[in-house]
């Protein structure tokens, strides 16, 4: 294998003319220089320089080596400018995962404001698997995954950590015209009897908090139909099929056949966090998707933002 040192030696006698500019140039003595082109001589077993007097040209091998060094010596800078800026968070790539009510109302405001300032950061986003939310983040596929906690699940396990980013509380969603839509406040208790809209299938964390909150208000929910999504359980609760707990971020901007109230006794409230290893380092990048994950889940702005 050549020594690409001492290509980059035989590149500066070549480029100067001679073996003493260039030990001059590298901070060489020129018998140094003189010893490793003699050395690149051996190892390629031709002649790489014809001299004449104190001046040196290239032989056709010699030029060819030439060549060959001035393009390492270009994708070597290359690749230190291409570092460096993957280092300060120019360049590079992020995954994150996340379900998918978290995707409009938390993971676009947060992606849009991430892309003003870092622009060159790819960035990848998909759903997570509902089955398995932190899977990806576990495997290394994916740097941040956004979870709704498991009652009891514990956020960090030596390989995970987690952060709560927000708290997303539920309310109540009536048919319009439900005698219960004139108050401002819905106790719980009252929809004993209602037929209910299931807003998640199969069940998850987000079905596990209502049925717990309708079994502190003393009852079981009757679930008349089910929906796998918060947009079809909407239009289900607007055709009048029964009631339902949804999240804020669930209901986003609502449907004209439904009314939205506060309720209580309990209200439910559910988490939200962001996922990571805790062996990852925390790049600028990383940081800065952080960041801006967090000011989309309190609701502000980013700086210097519209």
């Amino acid at each position: 294998m050549l020594d690409v040192r001492r290509m980059r030696m035989l590149e500066a006698v070549v480029t100067s003319g001679s073996v003493t500019a260039a030990a001059a140039e590298l901070g060489y003595t020129p018998s140094a220089v003189s010893q490793q082109i003699g050395a690149l001589e051996k190892e390629t077993g031709t002649e790489l320089l014809e001299r004449f007097g104190r001046q040196v040209r290239p032989t056709a091998a010699g030029r060819l080596l030439t060549e060959h060094s001035a393009a390492i010596g270009r994708r070597i800078a290359e690749a230190e400018t291409a570092l460096a800026d993957l280092r300060a968070g120019r360049t590079g790539s992020l995954s994150l995962r996340y379900f998918a009510t978290a995707g409009a109302g938390l993971v676009a405001p947060a992606v849009a404001a991430f892309r003003r300032v870092h622009p060159g950061v790819r960035l990848d986003l998909a759903l997570s698997d509902p089955q398995d939310p932190r899977g990806a983040v576990r495997r290394g596929e994916a740097d941040i995954a956004l979870v709704v906690p498991l009652r009891g699940e514990p956020g960090a396990d030596g390989l995970l950590v987690a952060e709560r980013l927000a708290e997303d509380p539920y309310r109540v969603v009536l048919p319009k015209g439900h005698p219960l839509a004139v108050k401002r406040v819905v106790d719980l208790g009252l929809l004993a009897a209602e037929p209910w809209v299931g807003t998640e299938w199969p069940p998850g964390p987000c079905l596990e908090l209502v049925t717990d909150a309708c079994a502190a208000a003393g009852f079981v929910p009757g679930f008349a139909v089910r929906s796998e999504d918060h947009a079809t359980a909407l239009g289900f609760v607007a055709a009048g099929l029964g009631v339902a707990l949804m999240p804020l971020l669930g209901i986003g901007g609502g449907h004209p056949g439904v009314v939205v109230r506060k309720v209580r006794g309990p209200q439910p409230v559910r988490g939200i966090e962001a996922v990571r290893r805790s062996t990852q380092r925390e790049g600028p990048a990383l940081r800065a998707l952080l960041g801006a994950l967090r000011r989309a889940a309190r609701g502000e702005a980013a700086p210097g933002g519209r």
